[in-house]
């Protein structure tokens, strides 16, 4: 009787920029209200109540000559290495994103050809049959590649992925908005294979959703609050709703994902969620155990990285997991057989979250 194919993480790696941009270089910035007036707070008092809200105290840009495919392709690199498997044999590459390759001196949208194709060729890859795509889905975009990608392995029909998340959100943002403080610049890239040993590790469930009868624009592109500026469009969000939109939806979602797996939130090791805000990142947690009727949350159950690397949409949770499977996130490890979950919120209004199970052995990992 054939085994139940399962799909495993076997290879991660990430970008981050080496340009530092801490709060201060924004106290140079002229912050207007929506209707292009000065805000009355003064530049400090806007940023450190930036910083109490968002637990953000830089971020990082990339180098004007750093365009999305590339920290993908630089991403992808380090995962392809990790996972040790021949880069040929990929069936998928799928990079999520929302803007494509923003260049620096012409900040227009450049998404042809696509970015997964740009990745397949600055990865040298010349295997016809290794399909590269791409893929816009709001902040979700890498979790939902993975998704996708779990299913074309279940399926058979593929042995292996490689899903990249990679952004430049510095370069929409809109100078006068302090809501722009919170984009940063950034990839992660994962290699997913399959694995028919009959093992339970590897994807467990997931379970996605897209909101938009009254959420569609909760995040969306507009003119820049100067009147004066041109007709160049900028990332904009409400971020009231957006946030009640999270703190209503996210915890149930996951709630749903563990219990489609046929497990409790005991079982789970390690929440690794988009990094889009400290402050609603803790009250998701703290409303996804109060489900379970749990007040007490382990401290080391959610590990953070925006207070350094602010937002970066797509990459936020693909650069996470490897920061920590690379011993870079003091605190934090991921172990064989640890259950983790993977969530994600943002323009859509999408929401997704995945159960996966960290492979017990070597024989767990790559395709039998």
């Amino acid at each position: 009787m054939a085994h139940q194919i399962r799909t495993v993480i076997t290879g991660t790696g990430s970008y981050i920029p080496d340009r530092v941009v801490p709060n201060s270089d924004f106290l140079k910035n002229t912050f207007l209200e929506k209707n292009g007036t000065p805000f009355e707070k003064s530049n400090e008092e806007t940023i450190d109540k930036f910083r109490e809200i968002t637990g953000i105290e830089e971020r990082r840009f990339a180098d004007d000559n750093m365009l999305a495919s590339d920290m993908g392709a630089h991403a992808a690199e380090q995962a392809l290495e990790m996972s040790g498997m021949d880069r040929e044999k990929l069936d998928y590459i799928i990079v999520a994103h929302n803007f494509g390759d923003v260049r620096a001196e012409n900040r227009r949208v450049d998404m042809v050809p696509s970015l997964a194709s740009k990745v397949k060729h600055k990865l040298g890859i010349k295997n016809p049959y290794c399909v590269a795509y791409d893929l816009p889905f709001g902040c979700p975009g890498w979790l939902q590649g993975v998704i996708q990608a779990n299913y074309y392995i279940r399926s058979g029909d593929a042995k292996s992925a490689l899903v990249i998340g990679t952004e430049t959100l510095s370069r929409i943002c809109d100078p006068h908005d302090r809501d722009s403080m919170i984009y940063a610049d950034g990839a992660g890239a994962t290699v997913l294979q399959a694995n028919n040993s009959g093992s339970d590790s590897g994807i467990l469930s997931h379970v996605a959703r897209t909101d938009t009868e009254t959420q569609v624009h909760y995040l969306n592109m507009d003119r820049s609050y100067d009147e004066s500026a041109d007709d160049t469009l900028y990332l904009k969000m409400d971020g009231r709703k957006l946030y009640q939109y999270a703190l209503s939806n996210v915890p149930g979602l996951v709630k749903k994902s563990i219990e489609k797996a046929g497990l409790d939130l005991k079982d789970v090791n390690k929440v690794l969620i988009h990094q889009a805000n400290e402050k609603m990142d803790e009250a998701i947690l703290q409303r996804l155990f109060k489900l379970y009727d749990k007040q007490e949350m382990p401290y080391d159950i959610m590990p953070m990285t925006i207070s350094k690397l602010g937002n970066t949409s797509v990459a936020t949770v693909p650069t996470l997991l490897d920061l920590i499977l690379r011993k870079q996130l003091d605190g934090h490890s991921i172990n064989p057989g640890d259950t983790i979950i993977f969530a994600s919120v943002g323009a859509g209004m999408n929401i997704n979250s995945m159960v996966y199970r960290v492979p017990k052995n070597e024989s767990d990992i790559h395709e039998s």
